[in-house]
């Protein structure tokens, strides 16, 4: 602190000092200098006009000597050295040198501006006498013209004598003046600055931790109510220390009680945070700056990863790990450019749903060859009873059809869930599927007397997939549009939207009530249970429907409302 601000202001109030020290005295010498000169020069100017008239009377006496003694004589009794020249330059007479061995003076500047008619001056270095010399010429005139040069000359040796001894008390007045003003920057200075080192040192100890840290300052001052704001911060700070403290050990509790995985990456794939679970499903330590393909070595987990980032949005997906499954979240936090990672290990749920999907196919393995052989004897008794009990034969003979359309459709369901040896992926045209599928259901249209519309988009780029399986989508759609739509017309549409091939399929048939939207692609869960069966309906179609198509990599959704129909739109992803 006393490095940086006592010292920096000290050492800046001197500065200013000493420069405008400094810029006085320069100022102030140049002034003196100049008043010196410009009174010497007024001096010799009014000397050198109290002698021109006599100087003009004894020109005009033909006697040199004369007035060679006239200058000597008025020279000693002023103290100043006086010169005449003509205009030729020749000196005529001066009071200190003999005339005959002077130099000529024509070209001399204050000669030159004094026979202009002008007085001149000029300060120099006297080759004669060798000593720094004032110069003050005045021309000599009669009858309006200038005759002669009279050249007065005075020693600068007084004057500098003079401005030294100024000089030398100025140095001493201005050295006691610095001494006194840094003795005053530097009590101003400290009276600053030691408020300002008690609050530095107060801020390292609140630093440290020490909260009850207090300054008080008794400057009656802005220094002072900084000091007042400092300890209303500090407590303000107090109290958000211990509230985040707080904070911490409740989410720290919550980390730890919370049984599924937990990890947070940074945009840079960096570990935040994680959870003792998320280190239990690792396996390898993990610790905040590691790259998460440092803790979690999985090619799987890394494409979910890749894939939410490119997306920027939540995505979900299952995935394997050390013999366990775990169902990925991943929410992406646009803000900050963070990913937030849960595990949920739904390990136990597969199996549960392997138990169950191995039991629906073993059931309905042992069931398909009895319910065969019923319908074999039913037929046969169906040709040799008549009367009341064939009306019996026929009706178990329906139901039992019935039976065996659901172990179908419950075999289909299992097969497309596992996902195993079913899905056949080839390129093949759309909209030729959906032609032959209608041409399936074309007389079942026209003996219900309905319409059927079909809009496809011309040069739709082809489809990889299974096309069986999506035969099957269509053949359940279209079934239950036949069924449920008395009257009116089916469409279907066909057309590429962005990156998708979109199925439309609607019907003007009975409509599905709001509450049970939602519901339609449950397994067996139908709307009108006893319309379903009077119909052969098992309730698995569009469970199956849902199935195929989410194993394209699609999706399904209906839109219906009570006796205004229904529509299904299908989206499959191209390529």
């Amino acid at each position: 602190m006393k490095k940086t601000i006592f010292f920096k202001i000290s050492i800046g109030f001197l500065a200013l000092i000493v420069l405008f020290s400094g810029v006085i005295l320069l100022f102030t010498f140049n002034r003196i200098h100049s008043f010196y000169i410009d009174s010497i020069t007024q001096e010799l100017q009014t000397l050198g006009a109290a002698v021109e008239q006599d100087i003009i009377e004894i020109w005009e006496q033909p006697c040199p000597q004369k007035m060679n003694d006239y200058f000597k004589d008025f020279g000693q009794k002023i103290g100043t050295r006086i010169t005449l020249i003509n205009k030729q330059g020749i000196v005529l007479a001066d009071s200190d040198e003999d005339p005959g061995v002077m130099d000529d003076h024509k070209f001399r500047p204050e000669i030159i501006r004094a026979f202009s008619g002008e007085p001149g001056q000029s300060i120099r270095f006297s080759k004669t006498l060798q000593k720094d010399m004032l110069y003050v010429a005045l021309p000599v005139t009669q009858d309006g013209k200038v005759k002669a040069v009279l050249r007065l000359s005075r020693y600068l040796r007084d004057v500098n004598i003079l401005i030294s001894g100024l000089k030398k008390s100025l140095f001493r007045f201005i050295l006691i003046v610095l001494f006194l003003s840094l003795l005053g920057s530097v009590l101003v200075t400290r009276s600053f600055t030691r408020p300002l080192g008690e609050l530095s040192r107060a801020a390292r100890r609140i630093a440290l931790g020490d909260f009850e840290t207090k300054v008080i300052i008794k400057n009656k001052d802005d220094l002072q109510e900084l000091a007042r704001s400092f300890n209303y911060m500090t407590e303000k700070i107090k109290s958000l220390f211990s509230e985040i403290s707080q904070k911490k050990e409740e989410l720290s509790s919550i980390l730890l009680s919370i049984e599924e995985g937990l990890l947070v990456l940074d945009k840079n794939g960096k570990i935040i945070l994680y959870n003792q679970s998320f280190q239990d499903i690792s396996k390898i330590p993990a610790e905040p700056g590691k790259h998460y393909w440092e803790v979690l070595r999985e090619p799987q987990f890394n494409e979910i990863v890749k894939a939410a980032a490119d997306k920027g949005s939540r995505h979900s997906q299952e995935f394997q790990l050390n013999d366990r499954v775990y169902y990925c979240s991943i929410n992406f936090l646009r803000m900050r450019e963070e990913m937030v990672i849960t595990f949920h290990d739904i390990t136990n749920v597969k199996n549960i749903e392997k138990i169950k999907r191995d039991f629906v196919v073993n059931v309905s393995h042992e069931l398909r060859t009895p319910l065969t052989a019923i319908k074999g004897f039913l037929e046969t008794l169906e040709d040799e009873v008549e009367g009341r009990p064939l009306d019996y034969i026929q009706t178990i003979k329906r139901n039992t059809d019935r039976l065996i359309h659901i172990v179908k459709d419950l075999l289909l369901l299992s097969e497309v869930e596992d996902k195993v040896d079913v899905f056949k992926k080839e390129k093949f045209e759309m909209a030729k599927l959906v032609r032959n599928v209608v041409n399936i259901f074309e007389p079942r249209i026209k003996e219900k007397g309905l319409e059927i519309k079909i809009n496809i988009e011309a040069k739709l780029p082809r489809i990889q997939g299974d096309p069986f399986m999506l035969e099957q989508v269509l053949i359940n759609l279209l079934d239950n549009a036949l069924k449920y739509t008395e009257s009116g017309r089916i469409t279907i549409e066909l057309k590429q939207q962005n990156r998708h091939l979109t199925v439309l399929i609607q019907d003007t048939g009975i409509g599905i009530p709001k509450e049970d939207l939602p519901r339609i692609f449950e397994r067996f869960y139908v709307v009108d249970k006893s319309r379903s069966r009077s119909m052969g309906g098992t309730g698995l179609g569009l469970s199956i429907v849902k199935h195929i198509v989410q194993l394209h990599g699609g999706s399904i959704d209906a839109e219906s409302t009570a006796g205004a129909g229904t529509k299904f739109n299908i989206r499959l992803p191209l390529g």
